[in-house]
């Protein structure tokens, strides 16, 4: 059975930082290519970062220079390092694994107060 856990959401002031994990599990995770999305309440589902299986990394331009993602293929664990964070980052977000199928996790709020 394949399960993607997310944890670390939460409410933070503006200018703060959180930092998001996903433990994958029923994969090989090594060979997917792995990301975070969010969706802000009456949004549509956005990208927010992606890395693949060889480690190359690409950001919306929103979150350049702000967010890292990152995985650790030992843990089967995916991350986001979420600094200065804006109101506008409000959402939830999903992690996701894609190889020959998506998957997705259930989703963790984060809460960027003003």
């Amino acid at each position: 059975q394949v399960q993607l856990v997310e944890s670390g959401g939460g409410l933070v002031q503006a200018g703060g930082s959180l930092s998001l994990s996903c433990a994958a599990s029923g994969i090989a995770f090594r060979l997917y290519t792995i990301a975070w999305y969010r969706q802000a309440a009456g949004n549509q589902r956005e990208l927010v970062a992606g890395i693949s299986n060889l480690g190359s990394t690409n950001y919306a331009d929103s979150v350049k220079g702000r967010f890292t993602i990152s995985r650790d293929n030992a843990k089967n664990t995916m991350y986001l390092q979420m600094n200065s964070l804006k109101p506008e980052d409000t959402a939830v977000y999903y992690c996701n694994a894609r190889y020959n199928i998506n998957y997705w996790g259930q989703g963790t709020q984060v809460t960027v107060s003003s």
